[in-house]
């Protein structure tokens, strides 16, 4: 089963055709990296799965949801975790997570145990009466993975997750994600770390200029291009659709 259904995708503002007929197909349970450069229409891509943007055409479903029409269903499905900080910082760090459960109508008394793994998972335990303030930038991007996964979502999307991050607690991170997936979690990840696409995912998609140019399992890319480094052969790719 498709976790994300993408189908002749357009977006358009105006002077500018964001995404020019995008269609991807991500199954249930895949780890899946979105790149491209600067503006080729990653994230237009998720603001409209995730319903903070309208599409101007084309299809998008989640779980066979329709994004626009099942829009609750839909909503539901998906934990975001995106490239800025948009939590209160003078917020406790076991408020922000409380409170993001119940625009999920999660129970109060349900809320407690729920917040308590999450933050031990992500070593974040003893934070949990600190101001959002207080965080490093490494917590405070643990604190938006937390916030994303507090209503069990069945597909993450991590844009630029370890964005600024050490490269002790991205691994970490990498970790964390990994077992997350083996356990059944769907990932969609944008990321300028081509090397954290590597280590990570299954599948990948490369989107430059609102097209995607090439959409491939990560051995059969690197096999294609004489084994070279994801690095060059994205070089490469983008180069060449220029």
């Amino acid at each position: 089963m498709n976790a994300i259904s993408i189908k002749d995708l357009v977006k358009t503002y105006p002077h500018v055709e964001a995404l020019k007929g995008v269609s991807l197909e991500i199954k249930s349970g895949e780890f899946f990296a979105l790149l491209g450069p600067n503006g080729a229409g990653k994230t237009t891509m998720i603001h409209i799965m995730t319903g903070l943007c309208n599409k101007t055409s084309g299809q998008v479903s989640l779980f066979n949801k329709d994004v626009y029409k099942d829009y609750q269903e839909a909503r539901s499905l998906i934990g975001l975790v995106p490239q800025d900080f948009n939590f209160d910082i003078f917020e406790k760090v076991y408020n922000i997570l409380y409170y993001n459960a119940g625009y999920f109508w999660i129970p109060a008394k349900e809320r407690p145990a729920r917040i308590e793994k999450i933050l031990k998972d992500l070593n974040l335990w003893e934070k949990r009466d600190s101001m959002a303030m207080q965080l490093s930038g490494g917590m405070k991007r643990k604190l938006m993975i937390a916030r994303a996964l507090i209503h069990n979502p069945k597909i993450l999307i991590l844009d630029e997750p370890t964005a600024g991050v050490d490269i002790e607690t991205r691994k970490a991170m990498w970790e964390y994600l990994k077992k997350l997936n083996k356990e059944g979690t769907t990932i969609l990840l944008t990321t300028h770390y081509l090397e954290e696409a590597e280590a990570l995912c299954n599948r990948i998609a490369i989107i430059n200029k609102g097209k995607i140019i090439k959409v491939e399992t990560k051995e059969n890319l690197l096999k294609e291009h004489g084994n070279k480094k994801l690095e060059e052969i994205f070089l490469q790719l983008t180069k060449n659709d220029n």
